[in-house]
């Protein structure tokens, strides 16, 4: 969402690294740069005008003069202010006695069903007992949606005939929370194409009927500067508690996510990062300002890489690299397991100076390798991929007709595998440091 602020800014830090030294008039004209950069990024512009205004008091300080490199001076400050901008991490407000209701609105469109679900799943992976209400009988098919996701997910839906009023739904929901030891519910409400008076008073009656210990509006970040003023609406009639972005990893300019915090006051609590039900992250201010001026997200790396691999499959995979057994066998099940991390284009914005390089990157590319990798290796047989040594010219031929590539492709991989063989044995052998990559997954 934020490549082409991000590579704007980092032109202009560029630019004014160049400099050497900085004059007022090198910061001033940096800062223009940067303004228009937002600018052109969607941020509301009263929300650009107070933000450059605190960039260029620190900026013209006597700490950016005298630092030795005041480029990096000026993108420190940057960075800071971006994170004031962005406002606080918020958690959950999941104190008290349970069951606690969690009230899910928004637009028509927004992808609240969906964010419902998502949010179960965190929420049990987080220890609780989610269980999922239906509370929208006018759309078609939410009620479904949402019953289908729930048995995906394992995760029980309460649903009603949709005559029954969403409000008595709810307070029926959480009868049945108190009785069945559900310590979290999540309410899926209607929505409309637009704000409306209907919308809201159900909305509020709702709200009167289980006090939500949460109302959080799911705004799609997609619509710019129009999810302000929709969160704007909502607040002002609700009292909204925090904000769920979504849609977070498509292509839209990112003015939204740098705006709503500041104009409206509510807490951004969640992104969704993707289609799949586990696509959600916490909000943390301080990644995101990183990514956007391209120092990557190391931490929400660890975090992912920490939910997806297993800790004892990390340390067998850690034994067979020291001594020098990993095979093609052991590659395949890793590239499965870092697939599902996500896209790769996303995960290489998360490491320090990768962010750019991923972006030149054809949008399909490095998943389309992945699965010419995975369907060379599938077409060994176990006896190839424990000792590619085998792999004569007849062979190849073999492998390279069964997966639908060529010889020169199959070559291609063995050299990079043996490269990673003898790159990954060096690192496993450097002590503490080579000890530290698999200590990401533990």
């Amino acid at each position: 969402m934020f490549d082409s602020l991000s590579d704007k800014l980092q032109a202009t830090f560029q630019k004014l690294a160049r400099k050497g030294r900085l004059s007022e008039s090198d910061v001033d004209a940096g800062l223009r740069d940067v303004r228009l950069a937002l600018l052109e990024a969607d941020v509301n512009y009263k929300v650009v005008k107070q933000f450059i205004a605190a960039v260029r008091e620190r900026a013209v300080g006597a700490d950016v003069a005298k630092s030795l490199s005041p480029a990096q001076q000026v993108i420190k400050i940057v960075h800071e202010e971006l994170i004031k901008l962005l406002g606080e991490p918020a958690k959950l407000n999941l104190s008290g006695q349970p069951p606690h209701v969690i009230m899910l609105v928004g637009l028509q469109g927004s992808g609240k069903t969906t964010m419902a679900a998502k949010l179960a799943l965190y929420l049990r992976k987080d220890g609780h007992k989610p269980l999922l209400v239906a509370a929208d009988p006018y759309r078609p098919a939410a009620i479904t949606q949402l019953e289908v996701l729930g048995k995906q997910l394992d995760i029980p839906v309460h649903a009603e005939d949709i005559r029954v009023k969403p409000a008595d739904v709810a307070l029926h929901a959480l009868k049945r929370a108190e009785g069945g030891a559900y310590s979290v519910l999540i309410l899926d409400t209607a929505g409309r194409l637009q704000i409306d008076d209907a919308m809201m008073d159900e909305l509020a009656e709702i709200k009167r009927r289980v006090s939500p210990a949460e109302i959080l509006l799911v705004a799609d970040a997609m619509t710019g500067q129009e999810a302000v003023h929709v969160a704007e609406g909502f607040h002002a009639r609700l009292g909204l508690s925090g904000l769920i972005l979504t849609k977070v990893d498509g292509d839209a300019r990112g003015g939204a996510a740098l705006s709503i915090r500041s104009v409206t006051g509510v807490p951004i609590k969640f992104m969704g990062v993707g289609e799949k039900v586990d696509a959600l992250e916490p909000f943390y201010p301080d990644r995101l300002a990183s990514r956007i001026l391209g120092m990557g997200d190391m931490l929400s790396l660890i975090e992912r890489a920490e939910a997806t691999f297993d800790q004892e499959q990390a340390l067998k995979m850690e034994q067979k690299l020291r001594t020098a057994t990993f095979n093609l066998e052991d590659f395949r099940d890793q590239l499965r397991e870092i697939k599902k991390m996500g896209p790769l284009d996303q995960l290489l914005s998360m490491i320090p100076g990768m962010a750019q390089a991923a972006r030149q990157l054809p949008s399909d590319l490095t998943e389309k390798q992945l699965k010419r990798v995975e369907a060379i290796i599938n077409s060994m047989t176990p006896a190839e991929r424990q000792d590619p040594r085998l792999l004569n010219g007849s062979r190849k031929r073999r492998i390279a007709l069964g997966s639908g590539t060529s010889v020169q492709e199959v070559n291609q991989l063995l050299n990079q595998f043996r490269e990673m063989q003898r790159m990954m044995k060096q690192l496993s052998g450097s002590g503490p440091h080579g000890r530290g990559l698999f200590s990401l997954f533990r």
